[in-house]
């Protein structure tokens, strides 16, 4: 048995190739219990994830959780499934075509685009191997989160790690980190909002109108061990209401997706809103930033849950403003971030013809030197 993975075949003279793996959370393969059941029992058992003691939460997760939630998470992957598959995949899929295109107008030299998963498929290997096969020896990889959170941002890292740790001929890497505050990220979601308005006929907020930011949550005591996701969604939200004009008291921070009984970052947002309903607010609009994609999260639970808990409790107008997903103002920000991390890397001033004699002779030195190819 070998430890390590083969590697893909090779040849003297072969192009080497830049790639970039845009990294996302994952999601099940299909819209049922038996699909999610393999997904929720990989996500959940991530140390990243969930910080209790090993041997209490393996005994809640396989007694408890894997034996009711998987029905009942398939029941609302079921009303947002779209044809061609889960939404969160069908968008990054997306991303990944478009951002070969944007970047393929800006860098002439030879590179690669991937996704590849934290949980589920397509997984980190299969992005990774991919790569690997068309010869990229060097890697950049992106996490689609705009803010840096360990559950998130780490967990993906970690995935791509645990593929390296058994490779053999191992390629440079580089990551991002976050661009929670990046000029370009900022403008695409103000562009986006705007745009979404004037679609909508909803150019100007009113007194008393709001924009509601919500983030997804995580327990309060990662921010005090020193996660820095509290403060970076908090200044995308200051960020991206300067870029609007927005005054304060028009727009409000909320984190939602609490899990499990400790407390979690506050206010929470189905109590925000709430009272907002219970206010008679006439309008909410409701946007996540933390998304790169739409998914289960904000499409059953922000879209038509967050909607019903408003207007149960007597608000007027409801509306959740879609992610970014695979808008033309995004994928601008994307390739800008992009190139910002690739320099060095790749360039416009590739010439084809001089590459290929340069192959030639690499392979020709390499056969008088014993090599068979």
């Amino acid at each position: 048995m070998f430890y390590f993975n083969p590697e893909p075949p090779y040849q003297h003279g072969d192009q080497l190739k830049v790639g970039i793996l845009l990294a996302n959370l994952g999601t099940p393969d299909a819209p049922t219990g038996a699909a999610l059941r393999p997904y929720l029992k990989q996500f959940l058992s991530d140390r990243r994830i969930i910080e209790i003691p090993r041997a209490i939460w393996w005994l809640i997760l396989n007694s408890i959780i894997l034996n009711t939630r998987p029905k009942k998470s398939a029941e609302k992957y079921a009303q947002v499934w779209m044809k061609d598959g889960s939404p969160l995949l069908v968008y990054a899929q997306r991303q990944g075509r478009l951002l070969q295109g944007y970047l393929g107008e800006k860098v002439k030299s030879p590179f690669a685009v991937e996704i590849g998963m934290t949980y589920g498929n397509p997984s980190m290997q299969e992005a990774l191997e991919k790569l690997k096969a068309v010869h990229c020896d060097r890697i950049l990889v992106i996490p689609l989160f705009p803010q840096y959170a360990a559950s998130s941002t780490a967990a993906a890292l970690d995935a791509v790690w645990r593929v390296l740790l058994k490779m053999r001929n191992v390629p440079a890497i580089r990551t991002t980190k976050h661009y929670h505050d990046h000029p370009a990220y900022i403008s695409a979601l103000a562009k986006h909002v705007n745009a979404y308005w004037i679609v909508n006929r909803r150019p100007n907020f009113d007194q008393g109108d709001k924009l509601v930011m919500s983030f997804h949550g995580v327990p309060k005591f990662h921010l005090m061990k020193g996660d820095p996701y509290h403060c970076e969604c908090h200044k995308t939200a200051r960020l991206l209401a300067e870029a609007l004009g927005l005054k304060q008291g028009q727009y409000q921070v909320a984190f939602q997706s609490r899990f499990g009984r400790q407390e979690w970052l506050q206010p929470y947002l189905a109590n925000t809103l709430e009272v907002l309903g219970k206010a008679n607010t006439k309008r909410v609009d409701v946007i996540c930033p933390g998304f790169s994609c739409d998914c289960l999260e904000t499409l059953e639970e922000i879209a038509m849950e967050g909607k019903h808990i408003f207007t149960s409790n007597g608000g007027g107008d409801y509306q959740y403003i879609p992610a970014l997903n695979d808008s033309d103002a995004w994928l601008h920000a994307l390739t800008q971030i992009a190139l910002e991390n690739l320099q060095g890397w790749v360039t416009a001033n590739w010439d084809t013809a001089m590459a290929k004699v340069e192959l030639a002779a690499t392979k020709s030195r390499a056969q008088a030197l014993g090599a068979n190819e």
